[in-house]
């Protein structure tokens, strides 16, 4: 209510000045013009001492009087014009410039709060929205509360013949809890059914049996078979999944869009736009993050307070990695030799300079080593061998990757 009370006042105020200065305006113009008119005048009766006293000829003074007189007239027509709007203008005129100005700033500056401004909502810092969004992430619901505010979703149809196999393969699991094969079974047909809790508790034990080889992969189809059993919402218990899975491969794009949906859903769109973006552009078109993403990035772009335009799918990256594939070289086998060679180098130009700028990930740097075998360019793969090697020093599973390409290439040791 304070804010709307310092809005009227300042409304009425400013409305009062501009009417009070444009009274003054039409006030000075009719004093202007009555100063003029005796100046005009005093000068006429000068020129009639000046003649008596014969400081100027009878022909001077009669040309002074004709150009005075002139003057004279013409002042005379201003302060009667100017007395004649004041007189002659309503009684309404002044309080009707008032309410005009009234309103046209009033209803101006309210359609624009309406348009631009939160009404309801107090000053909100980037620093307060940042604690916020902290707040809001460390106190969000667990995954169990998340998932009672999910309505039931109807039974799957399924044949007789599928729906007793299911029985069977549950049974088989509740015996044999330890079985990997057949919680990996039962993970994928709960999932394919809907029942998403069910199978995120397969999966769970999948990760349990598998320990310490658990794969990214694992993580991040733990993470989304409970984001799915919670309506899609990413609880805390799924984030850890999720960051689970980016430990193992930090490239791992379903744990990426995830992630990104998660600060999305906590207030974090900046760092939402970042991630999606950098995923959007290294994805395939027809890769299945890719079009959730498309239909919410723009959305996220403007909370973030960027300028993004959302690029045409078809000109999307055709790749995930962005350089020649095995298939790419061994379709370019058709061509001729000068062919072939400037296709490959093409590509493998285009790749080396986004890793140069971008950086990117172990399989794109594999990449790039196995494309500069093939074209006999070793010493250059050498030295982005050995760039490689210090960029993944500390990435394991990354270096192997890395060290596989060196050996097919022909570089390794």
């Amino acid at each position: 209510m304070t804010f709307w009370i310092i809005v009227a006042a300042l409304a009425l105020g400013v409305t009062a000045l501009l009417a009070l200065a444009a009274s003054r305006a039409r006030s000075q113009a009719a004093e202007a013009a009555e100063y003029d008119l005796q100046v005009y005048r005093d000068q006429l009766k000068e020129v009639e001492r000046d003649l008596a006293r014969g400081v100027i000829g009878a022909e001077d003074a009669e040309r002074l009087r004709t150009e005075v007189s002139r003057r004279i007239l013409a002042a005379d027509a201003g302060s009667r014009g100017a007395g004649s709007a004041e007189t002659e203008q309503p009684a309404w005129a002044a309080p009707g410039l008032a309410v005009v100005l009234l309103v046209a700033l009033v209803g101006g500056g309210l359609w624009l709060y309406r348009d631009l401004g939160a009404p309801g909502y107090g000053d909100l810092p980037l620093a307060s929205r940042m604690q916020q969004a902290d707040e809001l992430r460390e106190n969000r619901p667990v995954q169990t509360e998340a998932e009672q505010q999910v309505p039931p979703a109807p039974e799957t149809e399924v044949t007789p013949e599928y729906a007793q196999l299911m029985q069977r393969l549950r049974a088989a699991v509740a015996e044999r809890p330890a079985d990997l094969q057949g919680n990996v079974l039962l993970a994928r047909n709960e999932a394919a059914l809907g029942n998403f809790r069910a199978a995120y508790e397969a999966q769970e034990r999948i990760l349990s049996i598998k320990g310490t080889d658990a794969t990214a992969g694992d993580f991040a189809d733990y993470a989304e078979m409970m984001i799915m059993a919670a309506g899609g919402y990413v609880s805390p218990q799924a984030e850890m999944a999720l960051n689970a899975a980016l430990t193992r491969d930090e490239s791992n794009p379903v744990a990426r869009y995830y992630i990104g949906l998660m600060f999305q859903q906590t207030g974090r769109p900046d760092r939402a736009f970042r991630i999606w973006s950098n995923l959007l552009r290294e994805s395939a078109p027809n890769a299945p993050w890719v079009p959730p993403i498309r239909e919410q990035i723009e959305r996220v772009a403007y909370l973030a307070g960027v300028e993004y335009e959302l690029p045409p799918l078809e000109e999307a990256s055709m790749s995930g990695l962005g350089g020649p594939t095995a298939e790419d070289i061994e379709a370019a086998q058709g061509m001729s030799t000068e062919d072939r060679t400037a296709m490959i180098r093409g590509m493998v130009q285009g790749l080396s300079e986004r890793l140069a700028t971008d950086g990117g990930t172990a399989a794109e740097w594999a990449r790039l080593i196995g494309a500069l075998g093939v074209l006999g360019e070793t010493e250059q793969a050498r030295e982005i061998l050995n760039e490689a090697r210090r960029t993944f020093a500390a990435d394991a599973a990354g270096l192997a990757e890395i060290e596989a390409a060196a050996q097919q290439a022909g570089i390794g040791g």
